[in-house]
């Protein structure tokens, strides 16, 4: 009888030993989370730090190369709109093509020559070259004709921009080969249309030529934000 409360004493005794270490254990492995759990918001604080500056670099030479396009442009004899948010210099296609055609003109060829080294040169020789991932060309028209019709138009009228830029009877032929390496040539059909100051469709302002631009690291941008907003 002795010998058998010896034993259950003895179980006591082991479990008592067993359940304080456990706790241990337990507090051990919590504290650890924990400790993670720190470390990994002081490494997404540091991300969060990089990124907005990242944003406000990216921001400033945005805002900094639409002033720099504005000044260049907006006292220009050649009809060129520039758009205060994006940057993008927008001219009527009367200036280029006879209605309906995506041939240039002689008028055309004329401007392109005096137009594009003036663009090319704000780009890609105001200290922005590093910045830009993309130089668009991007043709639009207006909804007679239909999707479809429209879209190959401006296409068409798109690509006989950038022909003419690359080809060898363009005068400033040194800015070929950096503009090769960011062109990129579209055609928008009539998907984004104009209106005049009443909000009313304008089918001559709709058909338009536009020269835009990319900053690298835009497609993280949206991401960022995103994330930063969450925040």
């Amino acid at each position: 009888m002795i010998n058998k409360y010896q034993r259950l004493l003895k179980n006591d005794q082991d479990d008592g030993h067993f359940w304080p270490s456990f706790t241990d254990l337990l507090t051990a492995v919590l504290l650890c989370f924990v400790l993670i759990f720190i470390i990994m918001m002081v490494i997404k604080s540091f991300q969060i730090e990089e990124m907005e500056k990242t944003i406000d670099q990216i921001m400033g030479v945005r805002v900094n190369l639409i002033e720099d396009l504005q000044e260049e442009f907006d006292e220009s004899t050649v009809g060129v709109e520039v758009d205060e948010d994006t940057g993008a210099l927008i001219f009527n296609t009367d200036i280029l093509y006879e209605f309906d055609e995506a041939n240039l003109k002689q008028e055309g060829f004329a401007f392109l020559d005096e137009f594009v080294p003036t663009y090319l040169e704000v780009l890609l020789e105001g200290g922005y070259e590093d910045y830009i991932s993309e130089i668009i060309v991007e043709g639009h028209a207006d909804r007679e004709g239909g999707y479809l019709y429209n879209l190959e138009l401006s296409q068409e009228r798109a690509f006989s921009v950038a022909e003419h830029i690359l080809s060898e009877r363009f005068p400033e032929q040194d800015v070929q080969q950096p503009l090769i390496d960011k062109l990129t040539v579209n055609g928008r059909s009539n998907t984004d249309e104009r209106t005049d100051e009443a909000g009313n469709y304008n089918a001559k302002d709709s058909r338009r030529v536009e020269f835009k631009f990319r900053l690298k690291d835009e497609e993280i941008l949206e991401q960022t934000r995103g994330l930063l907003g969450g925040n």
